[in-house]
């Protein structure tokens, strides 16, 4: 029979989340165990080869993590990181304008300066990634800290910096609010809100206006016109957080399955194993804590349950919504490249063929006006079933080709082309009216609906000229897919009231959860959610360094806007 072990701290997901807080605890000195459910870890940061010599992206492939601090107090370059963060000129930004049902529209100079001030590109100097940190890269207020106008952090940065962008209105605002008094155009307003809800808060959701923005603004400031891709991609950058964690002493084990979370006098003290572990029933002890980076039903409802809740506690678990939107993902390998049609090519800038391989970049589709992109919302998340939308009128996004490495095929191929990956929202599974597996049983319908979707910009798409159309479902991605089990940041209701100290609940409001020794580290349960990268496993630290689990050495730094719970360690003493 297989030996108990012992560790400091035990971590159950090895998604980027459960990964980053390992390499965090375990250049603090701790001994971490990370279990993986999976044969693999890394969660949605990983690629497939679905023909030799072709990687693709099935989920994660942009990145929303441009101002972590968890790049330099981790030493990621050290483990092979590399990706630029260098916001430049919003005049470089869409110089060929956005995709509408007539052909391209242009982007003016007020919807430039006007996206550009929302993110402190106009400060002098740029308060950009203050900005960035203010809004996800700070943990929630303590419980006995009222939240007011003045002491939420992106609130205090643009009162400092950029004045004329805070207003007393601006945390009550929806994300068109925003744009409609600092942009112009009604197609850029609409690109941007469409993003804005396949990334995080939604462009329509009151009282996340500056979430919701920022959000967009983490994928596209820092690179404008490539598209902030590290090198490898997402999995690449995964890989560079494993081996920091295990460079500084971190253990994973991957197919092990955790069974329960053992509680003992209301404190977390180790993890069992299913029987289906690689390791057998094992028993993994935790000295110091227990850090579920799982979604917040897998944690709480399963492997604690309801032994050690208390019934309220239990029925507010089961009350966050995980609903909202998943992404459908399609990749095209096609005979010929695929090319502008008659309507694109005409105004087509030179700009709209990028990359290495001049592929054509559509972005988003339809961005003619926000009633293409309300019908959208409820259709995706009022209706709940396969698409009603006219294949004319969905909204799509197209991942830029030039952000990736020539290196991953996306391009040219020996053997025909390969495109970059399509996305566009659908249902999430668990909320399909026809069930979970639905999708799958109408995988050759959608498929085709997406192919008719995509050609109202390309040419290409027919069968003629496809060779393999690689398509991800949510259930086919249900363990890389942060939009099925558990949601991103839209997965639960996002207003005011979650978005900071009591997201999702009050009892789980600052990582913490109402048994001792147990922590969360995931998306669907600790502020700020959705595809920011880094921000939980930062924003954790600050707890447990409050609770004495975890004592960072001099490499450490607190945000500036954090604030210490009374009664606990100053995560900000040094």
């Amino acid at each position: 029979m297989a030996k108990d072990e012992r560790f400091d701290v035990v971590i159950i997901g090895g998604g980027p989340n459960g990964m980053a807080s390992a390499a965090y605890l375990a250049k603090s000195g701790l001994s971490v165990c990370v279990l993986e459910e999976r044969t693999e870890s890394g969660g949605a940061c990983e690629t497939q080869e679905p023909i030799p010599g072709v990687r693709i992206y099935p989920h994660a492939m942009l990145m929303y993590a441009s101002a972590a601090p968890g790049f330099e107090q981790l030493e990621l370059h050290k483990f092979g990181f590399r990706m630029e963060w260098d916001p430049v000129s919003p005049l470089e930004m869409n110089q060929g304008g956005l995709a509408c049902r007539d052909g391209w529209r242009q982007i003016t100079e007020t919807d430039q300066i006007g996206w550009a001030k929302i993110g402190g590109m106009l400060g002098q100097p740029p308060f950009t990634r203050e900005l960035m940190r203010a809004a996800f890269y700070c943990p929630p207020h303590p419980p006995e800290v009222e939240v007011t106008d003045e002491n939420t952090p992106y609130m205090q940065v643009y009162k400092k910096h950029q004045p004329d962008i805070w207003t007393p209105e601006l945390r009550d605002m929806t994300m068109f609010d925003l744009m409609d008094e600092h942009l112009e155009t009604e197609h850029f307003k609409t690109a941007m809100a469409f993003a804005a809800w396949a990334s995080g808060a939604a462009g329509h959701w009151e009282g996340v206006a500056i979430p919701a923005a920022l959000c967009v603004q983490l994928l596209t400031l820092p690179s404008m016109g490539r598209t902030s891709i590290p090198r490898g991609g997402l999995h690449g950058y995964f890989h560079a957080i494993l081996r920091a964690a295990v460079h500084h002493g971190a253990t994973l084990r991957t197919s092990c399955p955790v069974e329960e979370i053992l509680v003992e006098d209301g404190r977390a003290v180790g993890v069992r194993l299913r029987d289906t572990a690689v390791t057998g029933g094992r028993t993994i002890h935790a000295n110091k804590a227990v850090i579920a980076a799982c979604d917040v039903h897998q944690a709480f409802l399963d492997m604690v349950g309801p032994r050690h809740l208390d019934p309220a506690v239990i029925q507010k678990l089961k009350d966050i919504s995980l609903k909202n939107q998943t992404l459908y993902v399609s990749t095209f390998h096609t005979k010929t490249p695929i090319r502008f049609n008659e309507t694109f090519a005409t105004n087509a800038h030179h700009t709209k063929y990028v990359g290495p391989h001049r592929q054509p970049a559509a972005g988003v589709f339809p961005c003619d006006s926000r009633e293409l992109y309300y019908a959208c919302v409820a259709d995706v998340d009022g209706h709940k079933a396969q698409p009603r939308v006219p294949v004319e009128d969905v909204m799509w996004f197209q991942t830029p080709s030039q952000a990736f490495d020539p290196t991953d095929c996306q391009g040219e191929y020996p053997r025909g082309y390969i495109s970059s990956a399509f996305e566009m929202a659908v249902t999430s599974p668990d909320y399909h009216l026809e069930g979970e597996d639905a999708l799958l049983g109408y995988k050759s319908d959608m498929d085709r609906y997406m192919r008719d979707a995509y050609s109202q910009v390309y040419d290409g798409l027919d069968d003629d000229n496809v060779i393999h159309h690689w398509s991800a479902t949510g259930r086919e991605v249900e363990f890389r897919n942060t939009g099925l089990i558990g949601g991103t940041w839209c997965g639960s209701r996002h207003d005011e009231d979650q978005l900071w100290t009591n997201r999702p609940i009050p009892e789980l409001s600052r990582y913490r959860s109402p048994i001792e020794g147990l922590y969360h580290a995931h998306q669907t349960s600790g502020h700020p959610g959705g595809l920011c990268l880094m921000a939980i496993p930062y924003n954790l630290m600050h707890i447990l360094i409050e609770d004495g689990v975890a004592d960072p050495g001099d490499w450490w730094y607190a945000s500036p806007y954090y604030m210490p719970q009374e009664g606990k360690i100053p995560a900000n003493r040094r």
